[in-house]
């Protein structure tokens, strides 16, 4: 996979449950896959299950574990199963772990709102509608609140990864107005929990590549 500088923008396309919705996404271009170790998830996955889907789908495509609250020791024995190569942190109790080796790491911040002091160890940070169950509601925020945080990124170099409800129909509008480093869907483009919608994860990868290329050669 590409070093991060390099890629100008990123599609993230998240709980990844089974090797076919796996295929299909990067098949239609996806940079990331995040794979969900929340228990409490729908779209849960064991380590087995997604170190066996990443085995079977190569591909030049960032491998992101999702983790909420993790403890060290659970980060620690789940990343030494997996080939991943970012952990995307959420809640109030991840704060930088000493690993193996080095590892991406994306933290989720509520929208508008800065990072605390000990999270400014994160390569990008992701913007999600704040839920009791960490994310994966199916729900946009006021988008006005991600504009804050671009300028946050535009003062600190901070990478903003917009999610939250996100399809093809509003993801252009969404890069428009914020300029986000990179996108992520979920829920939206699922035929039921933990099943992804072939035709939608196309769809969405499409008209964010669209609406970025466009956006590139307006301001060239």
């Amino acid at each position: 996979m590409a070093s991060a500088p390099d890629l100008a923008f990123v599609v993230k396309i998240c709980g990844i449950t089974n090797q076919e919705d796996a295929t299909a996404a990067v098949e239609a271009g996806a940079d990331a896959l995040g794979f969900n170790f929340y228990p409490k998830s729908p779209r849960y996955i064991t380590p087995q299950r997604a170190r066996e889907i990443i085995a079977a789908v190569p591909g030049a495509y960032f491998r992101v574990g999702v983790f909420v609250n993790p403890t060290e020791k659970e980060l620690f024995e789940i990343t030494e199963q997996l080939s991943l190569d970012v952990l995307q942190l959420h809640g109030n109790n991840c704060c930088p772990v000493s690993l193996s080796r080095p590892y991406r790491i994306w933290r989720s911040v509520a929208p508008g709102s800065e990072p605390a002091p000990n999270q400014h160890d994160a390569e990008a940070y992701l913007l999600d509608t704040p839920t009791p169950d960490f994310g994966g509601s199916g729900r946009t925020f006021d988008w006005r609140l991600a504009t804050n945080g671009r300028n946050l990124a535009e003062r600190h170099s901070y990478r903003i990864v917009l999610a939250g409800g996100l399809h093809a129909s509003n993801v252009a509008e969404a890069i428009e107005m914020i300029k986000p480093w990179g996108v992520d869907a979920c829920s939206c483009l699922e035929s039921s929990p933990g099943k992804k919608d072939p035709q939608k994860v196309r769809d969405f990868i499409h008209a964010a590549r669209q609406a970025t290329e466009q956006l590139t050669a307006r301001n060239i």
